[in-house]
């Protein structure tokens, strides 16, 4: 049966809940802003309602920032953009030059990007120096994401994740935003023999790179081609640039879908639509034109929102991975609304909250190609994820607990995620990106209910 859309739901509709959460997710960002020490690192997710650390990759500090601009930018409360400001300037430098991950596009456009979008909405003082700040920032960040590359056998090539430059993770995607930025700043990246290298050039390289490798469209490619389906990891040989198999690092298998992957294609390729849009034909003509390259897009797009509708319980929720071992002990799942307190697989709300945007994302680029029914769709769709996020047992009414979004999950192969007493299953806990996008999927919904400028990551460009 999977999502049941509910056809009669509106950004207006959803107001009265939303501003609830930004009620509460004031309470939570001041919460961890008084508590935690920066000695102890980034905050990651949540053990027993209080945000801890978990070294792996630095990914999250930008969500802990962003979440206080977002904040700022819902409510006009001028001591969550203090927050915001203060600690992109005293915490975030280093993940500008950070040449060891995939992840700008998380950490530095949801904090200078932020920033400079509300200058540029004249949301905050207009001070010259100040955007010369955030700009060079981002144009740093884009470059030095798009440093991290490696070449194919087909001649075209991808950011590699940080595994190492045999692997293209699907999460990568999204953090192709980095690049688009910095591309419409005017920037280049510099090589040897000062060679410039275009930045949109490998924006749409490694988005075709993610479309070819990391999503299936049910042509044949192997015995487990479902159309829609991702692989969290593609391999690579890099002797040759051959690519070799899917691989998962976070989701169970290579032959299943971990559906947080799935979520950042949704989201991802949805708003490098939308993000074309302020691209020429001109620009776009050198790099396949932009029929062909649009063309590319939607189709991994709508496969993969396709793909999880179809695997999502009826409230929009889906379990943490399609394929998880346990899931036939829980009949017919997808028949029901989700339970995050079952006793056997857990739910992944964060990968709802993401999917959520990217589906609100892609029916308004179809809309506005005059493609109003598959529009429709998806729109609703995106907003009735959005509802169920807004309630119990996903939103954290507890002000004790520090989470926004409950029942995310991290890494459930490494066993990261923490268990409760008397429970079986990682649940009731919180994580820094499923906190982030939960605010910013609200903050898109608020926006499109109020009539105010459309949200975007480009949007500090305008």
């Amino acid at each position: 049966m999977a999502i049941k859309i509910d056809s009669k739901l509106t950004p207006t509709k959803l107001v009265p809940a939303v501003e609830r959460m930004w009620d509460l997710s004031g309470k939570k960002i001041l919460s961890i802003e008084k508590n935690w020490k920066p000695s102890q690192g980034t905050p990651v997710f949540t053990v027993r309602g209080k945000y801890a650390t978990r070294g792996w990759t630095e990914w999250t500090q930008g969500f802990q920032y962003g979440a206080a601009v977002l904040q700022y930018d819902a409510t006009n409360q001028k001591p969550f953009l203090k927050i915001g400001r203060d600690q992109t300037v005293q915490r975030m430098a280093t993940h500008v030059s950070h040449i060891g991950v995939h992840d700008h596009g998380f950490n530095n456009v949801s904090t200078y990007g932020n920033l400079l979008r509300l200058m540029r909405e004249k949301r905050i003082p207009q001070n010259e120096f100040e955007q010369n700040f955030y700009e060079l920032a981002l144009k740093v960040s884009g470059a030095v994401q798009a440093s991290r590359w490696t070449t194919i056998a087909n001649g075209g090539g991808f950011v590699h994740s940080f595994n190492g430059p045999h692997s293209l993770f699907i999460d990568t995607i999204r953090s192709m935003r980095a690049l688009g930025v910095a591309h419409r700043l005017g920037h280049v990246l510099m090589a040897e023999n000062d060679k410039p290298i275009s930045l949109l050039k490998r924006l749409v390289e490694h988005a075709q790179s993610t479309a070819d490798y990391g999503v299936y469209y049910g042509e044949g490619r192997d015995a487990y081609d479902v159309r829609g389906r991702t692989a969290h990891e593609s391999v690579f040989n890099v002797k040759d640039g051959n690519y070799r198999c899917p691989n998962s690092q976070q989701g169970y298998a290579p032959f299943s879908t971990w559906t947080r992957g799935l979520a950042w294609a949704i989201c991802g390729y949805a708003e490098q639509l939308e993000f074309l849009k302020t691209i020429s034909d001109k620009e776009l003509q050198p790099l396949g034109g932009r029929k062909q390259i649009e063309a590319m897009m939607l189709k991994a797009a709508e496969a993969t929102s396709d793909f999880y509708l179809k695997n999502t319980c009826t409230d929009g929720i889906p379990m943490w991975d399609t394929g998880a071992p346990n899931l036939h002990r829980l009949g017919d799942y997808l028949d029901h609304p989700s339970d995050p307190y079952n006793d056997w697989e857990p739910v992944d709300s964060s990968a709802a909250a993401i999917a959520a945007q990217g589906l609100i994302r892609l029916g308004n680029y179809l809309k506005s190609k005059g493609k109003k029914q598959a529009a429709k769709q998806y729109v609703q769709a995106g907003l009735t994820v959005t509802a169920s996020l807004l309630e119990e047992p996903y939103l954290s009414t507890n002000d004790k607990h520090q989470g926004l979004l409950l029942h995310s999950i991290y890494h459930r192969p490494n066993n990261w995620d923490h268990i409760p007493r008397g429970k079986k299953i990682p649940c009731g806990e919180s994580s820094m990106w499923g906190d982030y996008h939960m605010r910013e999927l609200a903050l898109l919904v608020y926006r499109l209910a109020k009539k105010q400028p459309y949200l975007t990551f480009f949007g500090c460009l305008d």
